[in-house]
């Protein structure tokens, strides 16, 4: 019984002492009731890359294409016509589309929008006659130059382009082929009645 005793005695000690660590309000040295949470670990981001911004290409001009006989008078023969004084002096040059049939007589320039400076048609027959052209449906002016057959110039007219369709707008002259030119083209080259044209057929 006095061993038992003891042992509560010894207990009671330990558990007073266990109390006194714990401490209470008024013990200088007991630990805060509050805990000081841990810092939280500050994760610095990864700094996201700038894409590299892409150049915008600059937007080339696209080229006027050159026109080509075959893409101006689609189906027509033609021939180099170069012009010259009696004395032979070569004044200019361009390239002529051939009207021969009675069709390509009748439709002329009509269906065409506008002329390159150095491109004209050039209506060939078998004789030489008294002609009379017209500017129907024209949407350009025209120089026509008759031509005997000696290729020989015997009259230019200037047609300017017609105000209405063109029907009433008649030219006439003499000759056994007739090239048509743009306005004023003639002026332009110092051309005129007496120079001679070379061509082939």
């Amino acid at each position: 019984m006095k061993r038992r005793s003891a042992l509560r005695t010894l207990l009671a000690g330990v558990a007073g002492g266990l109390a006194g660590c714990l401490g209470s309000e008024n013990d200088d040295n007991a630990l805060s009731g509050t805990a000081t949470p841990a810092e939280t670990a500050t994760t610095t981001p990864t700094e996201t890359e700038t894409p590299t911004e892409t150049e915008t290409p600059t937007e080339t001009a696209t080229p006027t294409e050159t026109p080509t006989p075959e893409s101006l008078f689609p189906g027509y023969e033609t021939t180099e016509i170069t012009f010259a004084t009696p004395d032979g002096e070569q004044l200019a040059s361009i390239t002529a589309a051939l009207a021969e049939t009675s069709e390509e007589w009748r439709l002329g320039l009509s269906d065409t929008v506008s002329l390159p400076e150095d491109w004209g048609m050039l209506f060939v027959d078998e004789s030489v006659s008294d002609r009379e052209f017209w500017m129907k449906e024209m949407d350009f002016g025209l120089d026509m130059l008759f031509v005997d057959d000696e290729k020989t110039i015997t009259g230019i007219r200037h047609a300017p382009e017609p105000a209405g369709d063109g029907t009433e707008d008649t030219y006439s002259g003499r000759g056994q082929y007739v090239l048509e030119v743009n306005y004023r083209w003639t002026d332009r080259n110092d051309v005129s009645e007496g120079d001679v044209l070379e061509f082939t057929l």
